[in-house]
């Protein structure tokens, strides 16, 4: 059933900080806070849960009283401040034609209400990042690029196309978001007359006779949007290099993406004056993520343009879990890069679905075990979508954490946008992950340090029975019991 909301979130806890783009981090250990104390300091619980009322409410405070040895008949979590590893960036999600369209449809004060739920962090979930395409995807209204067909030079290019609902929705974002919002650009596909295929659907290839148009373009586009008035602070080389899909796609093999960026987008990027900009490779799922890693990273010339590297959660292999651990591989591999989820989302969109938990808990695994292993920054698909999943130009429809019921000119939050809030809300940019163990594989869990001192521990119950559990720092704990098909946010 849908579930028609306008939210208030009141008396949350809140922290913050400042919002800087982000620095090349080592993903390793990098010390401790030895001198983190929770002597007489209170835990207060926010929960979200199943067959509940529970959507990010304050549900108890507890207090740390002094624990004796943990037991086999437990179930605990250990969090050890003297363990930290990488620093958190931000968590947001991508601002499409979809969802700028859609927003245009809506009255003025559920736009207010929009935008407060996503960006506020007082009021809302507080999102710190943002991803928007270059020119047209799936999720436009049809295909379209910045030039005129056969301009190589570039000498057409405008974004006049994006001033209409794009533009004016990353700006309302940004200003709800404190004026900051860090915005990081990829493109589906080059133009059709650049590519093997004269089409920007279905795949093809870049002509290498277009490799210096196809670079120029990246920086023809930021500098664009920066004269609008929106920094740019990194871009991916391009969307699921491979994948041919029946939308705007373009195929790169691992060499190919390697010598496109340190022979022809990197260079040109400085050139331009854009060199501080961050790279992010592959930009594709976790399964073939190591293979372009070893590719690029392991080329000094390619290498030096990388920031990090990109991934989705779209898996292939049917049934199988997510492989995690590839992202271990990076982290130790190339400890000098940056691991980014830059995009996921529910496919296959049907209405009655709007409350199927597991959607929620999907993101719910996706995030927790995306942070515990490297990942420093993560990214929603669209932000909003309309009461068919769309609209997408070639029918590929799926969720997103708000529809819009353009018909009634109503909101429509789905589960899964209380389960990223768990994060993004109380995680703030420049956290550092924190150790952070559970005993029983029941529970899912991450900890993050704000730099206020608050600690921020991310607990996930997807099984049918309640859980009581102790949280451990040191010889200090508290009891807590989460509900079945759960999440809790504790703070302290």
């Amino acid at each position: 059933m849908k579930l028609l909301i306008t939210i208030v979130l009141m008396g949350l806890f809140l922290t913050g900080c400042d919002n800087n783009a982000p620095k090349k981090e080592v993903n390793s250990n990098t010390g401790g806070l030895s001198n983190f104390s929770v002597d007489g300091k209170t835990v207060q619980v926010f929960t979200t849960a199943e067959n509940t009322d529970l959507r990010l409410s304050a549900t108890s405070k507890k207090t740390f009283e002094p624990a004796n040895q943990p037991l086999e008949t437990e179930v605990s979590i250990f969090v050890n401040p003297n363990k930290t590893f990488q620093t958190f960036f931000g968590i947001g999600g991508a601002i499409t034609d979809a969802s700028s369209t859609v927003f245009a449809t809506l009255p003025a004060d559920k736009q207010a209400e929009f935008l407060k739920a996503y960006y506020d962090v007082n009021d809302g979930i507080g999102y710190t990042l943002a991803r928007t395409p270059i020119h047209s995807c799936d999720f436009s209204e049809g295909n379209y690029t910045y030039v005129t067909d056969e301009d190589k030079e570039l000498k057409t290019f405008n974004i006049d196309h994006d001033k209409e609902f794009r533009i004016p929705l990353i700006k309302k974002a940004t200003e709800a978001a404190g004026g900051k919002l860090p915005l990081y650009v990829s493109p589906w596909s080059p133009p059709a007359f650049m590519k093997t295929n004269k089409n920007m659907l279905k795949g093809g290839k870049l002509l290498p006779e277009y490799n210096e148009a196809w670079a120029l373009y990246y920086a023809r586009f930021i500098q664009a949007y920066e004269k609008e008035g929106m920094p740019i602070w990194g871009l991916t080389i391009q969307n699921e290099p491979m994948a041919t899909q029946r939308w705007e796609s373009c195929i790169y093999s691992a060499e190919e993406e390697r010598d496109f960026l340190k022979n022809h987008l990197g260079p040109t990027l400085e050139k331009e004056g854009l060199g501080d900009k961050k790279v992010i490779v592959w930009d594709h799922n976790r399964d073939l993520i190591s293979h372009r890693a070893n590719t690029i990273f392991d080329d000094p010339e390619a290498s030096k343009y990388a920031w990090g590297i990109g991934f989705h959660w779209y898996e292939t292999w049917t049934g199988s879990e997510p492989n995690f651990n590839n992202l271990d591989n990076i982290q130790e591999s190339y400890p000098d890069k940056n691991l980014v989820f830059t995009e996921g989302c529910q496919e296959g969109f049907d209405p009655a679905k709007y409350e199927f938990w597991a959607h929620a808990e999907r993101y719910g695994r996706s995030m927790i075990n995306d942070f515990n292993h490297g990942t420093v920054a993560w990214t929603d698909w669209n932000i909003l979508l309309d009461e068919t999943g769309g609209p997408n130009h070639v029918q590929n429809l799926c969720f997103a954490p708000i529809h819009a019921d353009t018909k009634k000119g109503e909101l429509i939050y789905t589960p899964t946008y209380f389960y990223i809030g768990h994060f993004s809300k109380f995680v703030r940019p420049n956290a550092k992950r924190v150790s952070t163990t559970a005993s029983r594989t029941h529970l899912i869990t991450t900890s993050f340090l704000n730099e206020d001192g608050k600690m921020v521990t991310v607990v996930m119950n997807h099984t049918d029975q309640p859980i009581k559990y102790k949280l451990y720092i040191g010889t200090k704990a508290v009891q807590e019991e989460i509900l079945p098909h759960a999440m809790q946010t504790l703070i302290y």
